[in-house]
């Protein structure tokens, strides 16, 4: 077989794949989107019109929808300019573009924050965006877009503060929004003692790859969540060997196939038991921390 053949059959081939693959990942991008509603209409439009003209004979009808390339581009743009713009910064915080001193130096602030405000009895929740965006979790809360410092945590979480009610996301070395209000597990295996802010924590560990690290309030103690455990009752040494575990290590083998594959909604749930209590100081007679 001659190579003008092999082109002649796996040419068509190529470029079908190369659409489907394009069609597949534009439709993953979209979806879920608030732009998604404007998409749906405006292909069910398309199709209408194109069967129109096809069927009635209207040739300028058909001639403008064939032009009208330009002009879908240009609305796509419009439509979808806070999701493009969302995406470029996606991948230029991918783990391939951050070196690990910055990443170490991400979790210092996090690491120092909970231990200053556990010393307080601040009450705080902390979200560590990673590869599977917290869309439902941003729906509910208030944008911040500022720099992650310890004063600026502690200044959000402080009591009197509007919006210390709530989580906050955190994704590379910026505060993405406040107050949000994470779901709650559902797994009715969990003690009674569990507060709010322990179970929103589980929650989202439940269905994200995201670090949730919660300080209660009534006890100082502070706990993290991943992947549908809640481990209770740690020291800041522990926190911060298990944030570099899961951050800094696995970071350049997640890359820019890990995030392809975070468009795709995928829950996590632990095999083992939910909760996991170490070294919690006791409380008063409400217990759990909320």
């Amino acid at each position: 077989m001659t190579w003008q053949k092999v082109h002649d059959i796996g040419g068509p081939a190529l470029e079908i794949l190369i659409l489907a693959v394009g069609i597949y990942f534009a439709t993953r991008f979209v979806r879920g989107t608030r732009g998604w509603p404007v998409v749906i209409g405006f292909a069910l439009l398309l199709i209408v019109l194109s069967l129109a003209s096809t069927l009635l004979r209207l040739d300028v009808l058909r001639w403008l929808l064939g032009n009208a390339t330009v002009f879908i581009i240009l609305g796509a743009l419009v439509i979808f300019q806070p999701e493009l713009r969302r995406m470029l910064g996606e991948l230029g915080n991918l783990p391939i573009f951050a070196t690990a001193r910055e990443q170490r130096e991400n979790i210092e602030v996090v690491v120092g924050t909970c231990e200053r405000l556990a010393d307080v009895r601040i009450g705080a929740l902390i979200a560590i965006e990673q590869s599977i965006q917290l869309y439902e979790a941003v729906e509910s809360g208030i944008q911040v877009d500022c720099e992650a410092t310890p004063e600026m945590l502690e200044t959000i979480f402080f009591p009197n503060n509007a919006i210390h009610d709530g989580g906050v996301i955190i994704k590379g070395d910026r505060i993405t929004h406040a107050a949000c209000i994470f779901p709650l597990s559902q797994r009715g295996d969990l003690n009674k003692s569990i507060g709010t802010r322990h179970r929103a924590a589980l929650g989202l560990s439940e269905e994200t790859d995201a670090v949730i690290i919660v300080v209660s309030e009534e006890t100082g103690a502070i706990s993290y969540a991943y992947k549908g455990q809640l481990v209770r009752g740690i020291t800041v040494e522990e926190l911060r060997s298990f944030m570099t575990s899961v951050i800094v290590q696995p970071a350049r083998a997640r890359g820019f196939v890990g995030w392809l594959r975070s468009r795709q909604f995928e829950p996590y749930r632990s095999s083992g038991p939910p909760v996991v209590t170490r070294n919690e100081p006791r409380s008063t007679p409400q217990g759990g921390g909320k």
